[in-house]
């Protein structure tokens, strides 16, 4: 007797998947067709956690894809996305099993056109305006003649020979150019590092600190001087302590650095002649200040001159004010040879006298009287000697007795640093020995990099990966024409080559219809 249950239905021919299966096989179709696409929309939602990866949302009015960039990715970006703007963004899209929902691993992001641009530089603009970082008090006045004069911009550019040939034929300055990538993913970071590097340069060192730095850039489109609106670069223009000129593309290019330098200068010329004054300019002003100097001088002494002899006509005349005295000195000339004859005969009679009074035993024993003194005195003397010599011996020998010890601490003290020398000496030794085989070793390894990397690249590596090389009469063959007209081919694989038919061959049937090609997705 057999039983069956209505409720039950037999089972069909449909394969069974299990969840995981489902999700790969998905997974592998949109991959598969959808291998690389750019999309277009507004970013939503931005997030970017401790580990460096970037999550935001792409959408337009009807509908929302997730999106990734991770943290290598991020680095690469010359534009990072910000709530808000509408962007092309490069990637390829794939499925997130866990969630059961697709996403898009974002490779680059650009934004959708200047408008987007302008937007985001505006509202960084406002941002950092609101920081007082464009204020003029912060502002600081250029040095009228620099010293040194810091360029931060790329060597290889017209824009340094500019600048140079302009200082040049004005007024020839010392130059130090910090070399820089003024566009690029690399710009911001090497322009900000290049003016905080010139200002922690300190003064009076190996290498001279500008007076003076001047960050210049020839003209481009807004994305090319994108990299002078980074953030970075406008906090370390405005933190500067040296003036420095903005030089950043043509009088129409306006960038962020523009309102934080101290000063703008329409072209990258422009910024040397307001570095420095021209040097004839300022010969021809001193020499007519000195042609002035001399007027005024010569004008000063004229006029005192005259104002002299306007006061002199005040003054009694000479003779009047020497009569009196001439008069008198006469007189007293009349008395002296009168008193001179007297004063002869006074001192003679006082001379006679005082002469009759002295004897020759007065002499003699005033004399002895001196001898014995001088006597008595070179006994004092004699012994007074030998007191400070006796006392010079004391004070010698109490010397050297501290002097030998002072000698031997500085003999060991020498010993030591010349052993500790000799240690650092060996240990150097010892490192230059090893530097030779360590530069080998990773030349080497680099030699193999390349090698491989070389081998990749080859046209045999190529060839395995499923390509083949067409040559028609000798030549590589590139378009259709010219296989059509080559009368024979030669078709080479990764495993070898075969000889094809020319030109009959190469022909198709009439009225064959080539095949439709298919859609990308």
């Amino acid at each position: 007797m057999e039983l069956f249950d209505d409720d039950i239905a037999p089972p069909g021919n449909q394969p069974e998947y299990t969840v995981s299966e489902l999700s790969g096989a998905v997974k592998r179709v949109i991959e598969g067709e959808f291998g690389l696409v750019r999309v277009r929309g507004e970013v939503g939602r931005v997030s970017r956690p401790a580990s460096g990866h970037l999550y935001f949302d792409l959408k337009d009015d009807r509908s929302v894809i997730a999106a990734i960039s991770w943290k290598g990715q991020v680095a690469k970006m010359q534009v990072r996305p910000e709530e808000g703007m509408e962007v092309v963004a490069t990637g390829r899209l794939t499925t997130f099993p866990g969630q059961s929902k697709y996403q898009l691993i974002v490779e680059d992001v650009a934004p959708a056109g200047a408008g987007a641009l302008m937007a985001m530089l505006e509202k960084r603009r406002a941002a950092l305006q609101a920081e007082g970082l464009f204020d003029a008090s912060r502002k600081k006045p250029l040095p009228y003649l620099p010293q040194v004069i810091g360029v931060v911009t790329s060597p290889s550019g017209a824009v340094i020979r500019d600048i140079l040939h302009r200082l040049r034929d004005r007024f020839a300055r010392h130059v130090l150019i910090w070399p820089v990538a003024v566009q690029g993913q690399d710009c911001a970071a090497q322009v900000a590092a290049a003016i905080r590097g010139f200002n922690a340069l300190p003064v009076g060192g190996a290498i001279p600190r500008p007076d003076l730095l001047i960050v210049a850039r020839g003209g481009g489109s807004l994305e090319d001087l994108w990299g002078f609106n980074e953030e970075i670069v406008v906090r370390a223009a405005a933190e500067s302590a040296i003036p420095l000129i903005s030089a950043v593309g043509h009088e129409t290019d306006t960038t962020l650095i523009d309102h934080a330098a101290d000063r703008r200068a329409p072209t990258p010329t422009a910024a040397a002649e307001m570095a420095v004054p021209v040097r004839l300019v300022l010969l021809a002003s001193v020499d007519a200040l000195g042609a002035r100097l001399s007027r005024a001088l010569a004008q000063g002494v004229g006029l005192r001159g005259q104002r002299m002899r306007d006061l002199a006509r005040a003054l009694p005349r000479p003779e009047g004010l020497l009569a009196t005295p001439v008069q008198r000195l006469d007189a007293a000339t009349g008395r002296l040879l009168a008193a001179l004859s007297l004063a002869v005969s006074r001192k003679r009679g006082l001379y006679e006298r005082q002469a009759g009074r002295v004897s020759p035993a007065a002499l003699i024993g005033m004399l002895r009287l001196r001898r014995d003194r001088g006597a008595h005195l070179g006994s004092r003397l004699d012994a007074a000697m030998a007191r400070r010599c006796e006392r010079a011996r004391d004070l010698a020998q109490a010397r050297a007795a501290r002097l030998a010890p002072a000698l031997s601490r500085l003999i060991s003290d020498a010993a030591r640093a010349i052993a500790d020398r000799r240690g650092k000496v060996a240990a150097l030794s010892q490192r230059l020995d090893l530097a030779p085989t360590v530069r080998l070793a990773d030349l080497a390894r680099r030699l193999e990099a390349l090698d491989r990397t070389r081998q990749t690249l080859g046209h045999a590596q190529t060839l395995k990966r499923g390509f083949a090389i067409v040559r028609g009469d000798g030549a590589v063959v590139t378009a259709r024409a010219v296989a059509e007209k080559a009368t024979l081919l030669e078709i080479e694989f990764a495993d070898g080559r075969f000889m094809v038919g020319g030109k009959a061959a190469g022909r198709k049937p009439a009225g064959t219809k080539p095949p439709e090609q298919g859609s990308l997705f």
